[in-house]
């Protein structure tokens, strides 16, 4: 077992060398630094035009759950690029074969690049701390938040780079493993979204809204009349049908597996705010009553977002499971497509 780590160690070191080597990933992360900075900035300042002080919890919350989104999102942009072309890229240099008649095995080769990707993706993760750590303590937020909402994104990111180290030993052409990773992820972050909306639209049901006003009253304030029932018919779109779909959105899947705090009754953070969002979409429209006779027999209060997250089910741990499904899935069909010797190669590979 130790040879097997060793070789994979050989593997990732030549890869974080080779990616480390030019000056271009030092500009690309002093890039990513500097959007940090402005992002932080801009949302400070902003706030403090709006009289709210960082220091506050609220505040302090809300930029860090950005920085979060931010790292996410410009993770999600440039790890498909770094990952998309591990293997092929190689093979496509010559140096692949060289790799193959080594004692180096074909899972060695796949997870070492795997590693190296994932490492190259969790640098702007760390980069990114100085402000993810200002934010947390600026606005006094509890470690537990902090420690999921990172351990979340760490691996988040991993999925990407393995869907991207996956598609490069699938696919033969490092153009194509690029796209087709960019794809992925954008299957996952917008196509959800429209797979959700389309779904929610498309699918309607009938719902009715009963208003009972028209109350008249006598000198001691007892009711003495109300007027007709008001019936009016409505078609509302059934996204709780579809609600499942959002589990498998890294941003949506982010939100729901952090801890939630609120303030009176309302979350503190951004994920805390999607999470109130995805959970509403759970629940089935019902028959809307009011009633001026009678203010218990109405239906029109909206229940808070704590009450509302706290009666509707996650869904995290499923998007999870699938994205990691999708990771592993795509680093076994790599091995199978690299495995040597290879009783058939793919048209238009090349040995070495």
């Amino acid at each position: 077992m130790s040879g097997f780590f060793s070789g994979v160690g050989v593997v990732l070191s030549l890869e974080l060398r080779q990616r480390v080597r030019g000056v271009a990933w030092y500009v690309l992360l002093g890039v990513f630094v500097v959007l940090i900075a402005i992002v932080t900035t801009l949302l400070t300042v902003a706030l403090n035009g709006f009289g709210m002080s960082t220091t506050e919890r609220g505040v302090g919350a809300g930029i860090y759950s950005t920085i979060i989104y931010f790292v996410l999102l410009l993770g999600t942009l440039v790890v498909p690029a770094l990952s998309g072309n591990a293997i092929n890229g190689d093979r496509d240099a010559g140096t692949l074969a060289t790799t193959q008649i080594t004692l180096i095995t074909t899972w060695q080769l796949v997870l070492g690049k795997f590693l190296a990707a994932w490492i190259t993706a969790l640098a702007f993760l760390v980069a990114a701390l100085p402000f993810i750590v200002f934010s947390a303590l600026v606005g006094g937020l509890s470690p537990v938040t902090v420690l999921v909402s990172a351990a979340v994104l760490a691996v988040e990111l991993g999925v990407v780079a393995a869907i991207g180290v996956g598609l490069s030993g699938i696919l033969t052409r490092s153009l194509f493993s690029i796209v087709l990773t960019y794809l992925v992820v954008a299957a996952l972050s917008i196509g959800t979204l429209i797979t959700f909306a389309l779904g929610g639209i498309t699918v309607q049901t009938e719902r009715t809204t009963t208003v009972i006003s028209g109350v008249e009253y006598d000198s001691d304030g007892r009711t003495l009349e109300c007027g007709e029932p008001m019936v009016t018919p409505q078609t509302v779109p059934r996204f709780d049908l579809f609600w499942g779909v959002l589990v498998a959105n890294p941003y949506v899947l982010l939100a729901d597996a952090v801890p939630t705090t609120y303030n009176n009754g309302y979350p503190d953070d951004l994920f805390g705010y999607i999470k109130f969002a995805t959970r509403s979409a759970q629940i089935t429209p019902q028959d809307s009553v009011y009633n001026e006779c009678d203010p218990n027999a109405s239906n029109t209060a909206s229940p808070t977002a704590e009450e509302t997250i706290d009666s509707t089910i996650p869904g995290w741990f499923v998007g999870l499971f699938i994205h990691l499904l999708l990771a592993g899935g795509a680093l076994y069909w790599a091995w199978a497509r690299t495995d040597t010797p290879a009783g058939r190669l793919p048209k238009g590979s090349r040995v070495a």
